[in-house]
């Protein structure tokens, strides 16, 4: 594939419409959507990208229901039986409780009111003020502020540590109201990071995770920020945190997938060498996230995230077979990494699924031989 990395690189800089590939015996070319030889992404039943749902990972129609309602309703009341019938110590509820964070930080975002103007995320503000014993509207509370310390004010400001502590007060009433529940804590590991607590402060903290939920797969990414080298700790503490876990992985947990996580979060930010997707390291990495895939339950909340980063990989080290069974699970949504570092996930989505496409099609592949 002669010019691939080239094309890649300019079409994540320069392109704003779908691109589109075709193949040929000389590589993958960049051509027109008209071009009679040009992979569709839509012969595979894939969803054009201005149809891609970019909130969520994978699907999660309940959650989908009542973040409608609560949004166009302003009452929180169904976002409150929602998470409390959800397990306390799973991933669903995690994502639950980061999603309703989001959205209404997102709302305040667009809308910060004014003198006539109601501010955004009105309906977290009630919630907390109608149900201060709601153990899931406190958590919701502590994510959200969370959420607005990265997304509105810069690490190391005194702004942003104002409003860090002010999350960290809420994650120790929120773990107060729900002693057994993780979600607390998992969300102080962000505030960790972003304050810098000591090691020691750190390894507490984590260890009260693993006393509620030691297969928590959402809890050990957060962990992983904090050990890697941008932030507290190194590209080897990062790797020996992530290896570890999937060594102690119980049969089925996706923490086999782990390192990959790891790996991407010390991929050099220009790599001109080809051949480093087909290293030994990225290569084990990958091959124990697929593992961790096949081995995993059908219905695991956290499946989607894994094969997100596994499409990024395959289609870097060309593995274009494999990336195009990934797309098959996950295509329709892609909040997921590394898609969300982007300002725009669905363009990057797109650009690595019309090139698992074309790649796939250039060695033989067409939507009769992919297996559903």
């Amino acid at each position: 594939m002669v010019i691939l990395w080239v094309l890649m690189a300019l079409a994540m800089f320069s392109m704003v419409l779908l691109p589109v590939y075709r193949r040929r015996s000389t590589g993958i070319q960049l051509v027109t959507p008209d071009d009679p030889d040009a992979a569709d992404p839509a012969n595979y039943g894939f969803l054009r990208q201005e149809e891609l749902d970019i909130r969520m990972p994978g699907p999660d129609e309940d959650l989908l229901n009542v973040l409608d309602m609560v949004q166009r309703t302003q009452d929180h009341r169904a976002a409150s039986q929602l998470l409390a019938g959800t397990e306390s110590e799973g991933e669903t509820r995690w994502q639950r409780v980061q999603a309703f964070a989001g959205a209404a930080s997102l709302e305040l975002q667009q809308r910060p009111g004014g003198v006539s103007e109601t501010p955004g995320g009105q309906w977290l503000r009630v919630w907390r003020a109608e149900a201060p014993k709601d153990a899931g509207g406190a958590a919701v509370h502590a994510e959200f502020l969370v959420q607005q310390a990265w997304r509105t004010s810069t690490p190391g400001t005194d702004d942003f540590r104002i409003i860090m502590e002010e999350a960290r007060t809420a994650c120790g009433d929120a773990a107060l109201l729900s002693p057994g529940d993780p979600i607390p804590y998992i969300i102080e590991l962000s505030v960790a990071r972003g304050l810098g607590y000591s090691r020691p402060e750190f390894e507490k903290l984590w260890l009260k995770i693993l006393d509620r939920a030691p297969s928590h797969m959402g809890a050990h990414l957060a962990a992983l920020h904090y050990w890697c080298e941008k932030w507290h700790g190194s590209r080897e503490t990062a790797q020996a945190f992530a290896e570890a876990a999937a060594a102690r992985a119980p049969q089925g947990s996706l923490l086999a997938a782990m390192p990959l996580f790891a790996v991407f979060e010390h991929l050099p930010e220009v790599n001109l060498v080809r051949s480093f997707y087909q290293s030994e390291v990225v290569t084990k990495a990958v091959h124990g996230a697929l593992y961790a895939v096949h081995a995993a339950r059908p219905d695991d909340p956290m499946l989607a995230h894994v094969r997100h980063l596994l499409v990024c990989f395959l289609v870097r080290g060309e593995r274009w077979s494999e990336a195009m069974d990934q797309l098959v699970h996950v295509d329709g949504h892609v909040g997921a990494l590394p898609w969300t570092l982007s300002s725009d996930p669905a363009s990057d989505y797109a650009i690595y699924r019309a090139l698992a496409v074309a790649g796939y099609e250039a060695n033989g592949g067409n939507p009769a031989t992919l297996p559903h």
